[in-house]
């Protein structure tokens, strides 16, 4: 059983800052891409941010710049610093990652999501 543990959401400013946690733990042999997904009120789930084993990252568009995405592999977590958010990134914010167990195949986890609320 793997899971993932997002942490670090809640209300904030427009103008300020706030850094996301999420950490894996369970029967995980390796991790591979980790990610943060965000779903609005009435709105489709979408991608954030991605970041591979190795560290290299991709992000949406409209976040360049604002958003950060990190991993720290020794603690098999991934981060995402959010400075100058708007009211319009208020969302739930979900961690996903793949990873293998000892059986070598692939597969994808969810966490439970986190509210970040932007709003002055």
């Amino acid at each position: 059983q793997v899971q993932l543990v997002e942490s670090g959401g809640g209300l904030v400013q427009p103008g300020g800052s706030l850094r996301l946690s999420c950490a894996a733990s369970g029967d995980i042999f390796r991790l591979y891409d980790m990610r943060w997904y965000r779903q609005a009120p009435g709105k489709q789930r979408e991608l954030v941010a991605r970041i591979t084993s190795g560290g290299n990252t991709n992000y949406a568009d409209s976040l360049k710049g604002r958003f950060t995405i990190s991993r720290d592999n020794a603690k098999n977590t991934v981060y995402l610093q959010m400075n100058n958010p708007k009211p319009e990134d208020t969302a739930v914010y979900y961690c996903n990652a793949d990873y293998s167990n000892y059986d070598s195949r692939v597969r994808e986890v969810w966490g439970q999501g986190t509210l970040v609320t932007v709003s002055p």
